[in-house]
């Protein structure tokens, strides 16, 4: 995939505040200073797209960004730092949780674990919250120029060993690195793949089983639902 544009779209507070449901979205999301923003510039080739800040749990908001033109990437903030967080059990905002149970539009979560710790409670909560709430995702190790490779393995299977139980299929696992662009060709891979899905789909319900074209669709329900997993997204 080429990214050719990523426009700021909005930074919204909650889930009615984000932008209509009429482009397939990617969402990213890590225990914070995982190191997100600066992966999230490497995706889109623009070091100032997300904002990096030394402080952890910068990003507060559901930062929405167009991309091509046709798909979103969506920075959610991150999770378990302390300073003005809530005090609920799961330890990252309400708004998330929103977004992430009643977004129809959510394709896929990118789950990010930093490659250099051993598995961190924090990570294998949310990534169970992940399963027993039916969202789709796939975990991304970052970081990996920062730990001899032998460590990250090492500490990629301590991760996979303590969360195997949970599935009958693991999902699927990738490495990157923001700062030499390892994971970039795998990551946007995986956006492609699923886009290219989400384009053939679309044209074949645009053809009814006679040949003919169908009925313009109507307009999208607007109450909250869990997706069709059986969709792309």
């Amino acid at each position: 995939m080429n990214i050719s544009s990523a426009i700021f779209d909005c930074s919204a507070p909650d889930l009615d505040s984000c932008p209509d449901e009429s482009l397939p979205e990617f969402a990213f999301i890590g225990r914070s200073n995982v190191g997100k923003s600066s992966l999230l510039n490497m995706l889109a080739g623009e070091q100032g797209l997300a904002r990096v800040s030394p402080t952890p749990g910068f990003t507060k908001m559901i930062n929405v960004f167009t991309v091509n033109g046709n798909w979103r990437l969506v920075d959610l903030p991150g999770y378990g730092f302390a300073q003005g967080a809530k005090k609920d059990s799961d330890r990252f905002n309400e708004a998330v949780l929103d977004y992430l149970e009643h977004r129809a539009n959510l394709c896929l979560v990118f789950a990010l674990i930093e490659s250099g710790l051993r598995p961190q409670e924090i990570d294998l909560q949310f990534v169970e919250w992940l399963v027993s709430n039916s969202v789709p995702f796939v975990l991304v190790f970052t970081k990996a120029d920062k730990v001899p490779e032998t460590v990250a393995q090492a500490n990629i299977a301590a991760f996979m060993e303590r969360i195997a139980a949970w599935f009958e299929q693991a999902p699927a696992v990738f490495t990157c690195s923001s700062e030499t662009g390892q994971g970039r060709r795998e990551l946007l891979g995986v956006i492609d793949e699923a886009m290219t899905a989400i384009q053939a789909e679309a044209r074949q319900a645009m053809i009814s089983p006679e040949g003919l074209q169908a009925p313009s669709p109507k307009p999208k329900e607007t109450g909250k639902r869990r997706p069709d997993l059986n969709r792309p997204w």
